[in-house]
């Protein structure tokens, strides 16, 4: 048998062990959405940085940065500065102002308690901004999986769309909120070494740092680009645009989950290191990934063919180059990793905002906890259908609606969550105004055809809302000294 298939069987065995495990340790609601509470620092770290970095990390970077050069590295810069500055500010106050109020499990309940608990519009609008942009994302994610099956397997498109989708639904549906961060770090640190592994055996391969640049100003040349350049061939805008990119941070519901379900604050500070020094790590051997390989493919290029024409196929066709078919199988484990993932915890999300914010909210208020727990692996079962329905044709329309869901959410909750756990004064007004107008400047900005990515003009109008609509009526005392409520035990915890 191939040995890419029983280690890729291995993987899979284990992702659903893990999943059982987190079964028996299952006892609520709350367990099964946020584990408790219960989350460790290297937990929480890992899991944020793998729920973050899609296969986006293995494919999208290293083919962007292969085609044009390190110009695209500034995608890297700002994710990474916007995540630290996300831990750093939101993380820990984000954890206590969700306990405070009511327990919170989601955004949209922590939203409604937050502003004092009688505007259900603000929980509705927030609970379907999720449903749509992550039912699209999980959509996405099933598409990559079923690819990766396709390619490696030789099996037809639909064959490996369940395929793919099967391991990632399994575990989420039995296990849960402990399932999805266990299974988290696993997948975190098998991408870490992955993405260590491949440019080292390039640098090896080619036999050092002068011959990898001399390769790289050779293929310049013949192509025409300045391939060692952060600027060339970008704009300001374009700059701007691709920084950017790190104000998503602040409104990502399946990140911000990972900052609400640590033990506790003092932990978060550890996971910061954590997390970041993962990031780094990441991020730039991604980039590498992609600066290498036009060395690579510049002294071997009747290799090229491994490609197929698609530049997001370089860390496969370099991994199967490069290493014996049972690495091939741990390293290309990895990019299944990235995928399932983001896939796992974008199902959670879903699953959560419909049993929490719906169902419980306003169909069952007085549910018992094992029926909630039923509810939200249904939930969970119901959204990978729509999304395995929506991936059905990987051309759909629909998908190309996720090239801008991380804008979309950055836009329509990042300011609502900076500034209700920064401004005394912020009113539910505000809040819903924010979000409103994030929402809507992200999908119109985007028709307009600008260079200048829409989560900008998104984030910037949304804190405008958000002032204006808040300053026109006093919020109510009871809000007020909540916000100082969770700020007092922010600073006690910190």
């Amino acid at each position: 048998m191939n040995p890419v298939y029983i280690t890729f069987g291995l993987y899979l065995v284990v992702v659903l062990g893990l999943g059982f495990a987190a079964y028996f340790a299952t006892r609520n609601f709350d367990d099964y959405i946020l584990g408790g509470r219960s989350l460790g620092s290297f937990v929480t770290a890992m899991s944020a940085g793998a729920s973050d970095m899609s296969g986006w990390l293995l494919m999208g970077l290293p083919g962007a940065v292969f085609v044009s050069g390190l110009s695209e590295a500034w995608i890297a810069i700002g994710l990474t500065l916007g995540a630290y500055i996300n831990w750093l500010l939101v993380a820990g106050r984000l954890r206590v102002h969700t306990e405070v109020n009511a327990n919170a499990l989601t955004l949209p309940e922590y939203f409604y308690h937050r502003f004092g608990g009688d505007n259900r519009l603000l929980k509705i609008i927030s609970a379907t901004i999720i449903l749509i942009f992550f039912t699209i994302y999980c959509a996405s994610g099933i598409v990559a999986g079923a690819r990766l099956f396709e390619s490696l397997f030789d099996i037809s498109y639909g064959s490996a769309l369940w395929l793919g989708a099967f391991a990632t639904i399994a575990y989420t549906f039995i296990g849960g909120f402990l399932a999805v961060s266990w299974t988290d770090t696993l997948q975190a640190t098998l991408m870490f070494f992955a993405l260590l592994l491949v440019p080292v055996m390039i640098y090896l391969n080619l036999g050092g740092m002068a011959e990898i640049q001399a390769a790289i100003d050779t293929a310049a040349v013949a192509n025409n680009k300045n391939y060692g350049s952060l600027l060339y061939g970008t704009t300001v805008v374009g700059v701007i645009s691709s920084m950017a990119w790190g104000l998503g941070y602040f409104g990502q519901p399946h990140i911000l989950a990972r900052f609400m379900a640590a033990d506790t604050v003092k932990s978060l500070v550890n996971a910061r290191r954590i997390g970041m020094m993962w990031m780094v790590v990441c991020l730039l051997s991604a980039v590498l990934i992609g600066y290498f390989g036009i060395a690579y493919f510049n002294q071997h290029p009747n290799q090229v063919a491994i490609l197929g024409g698609n530049s997001e196929q370089i860390f496969i066709g370099l991994t199967r180059l490069l290493f014996n078919p049972w690495i091939v199988g741990v390293v290309l484990s990895a990019l299944l990793a990235a995928v399932m993932s983001t896939l796992s915890c974008q199902l959670l999300v879903c699953a959560s905002a419909i049993t929490e914010d719906f169902y419980k909210g306003f169909i069952r208020p007085h549910a018992s906890q094992k029926e909630l727990v039923w509810i939200g692996r249904a939930m969970v079962l119901a959204v990978a259908l729509v999304a395995i329905w929506l991936a059905q044709d990987p051309d759909s329309r629909v998908l190309g609606l996720v090239a801008y869901a991380w804008a979309g959410f950055g836009a329509a909750f990042g300011p609502v969550v900076l500034f209700s756990l920064f401004w005394r004064r912020m009113s539910g007004a505000g809040a819903l105004a924010g979000m409103v107008v994030g929402a809507l400047t992200v999908v119109l900005w985007k028709r307009t055809g600008s260079a200048l990515y829409e989560i900008v003009p998104g984030f910037v109008l949304a804190s405008v809302a958000i002032y204006v609509v808040s300053m026109l009526k006093p919020v109510p005392p009871t809000v007020a000294q909540r916000f100082d409520e969770g700020k007092r035990l922010y600073q006690l915890a910190d």
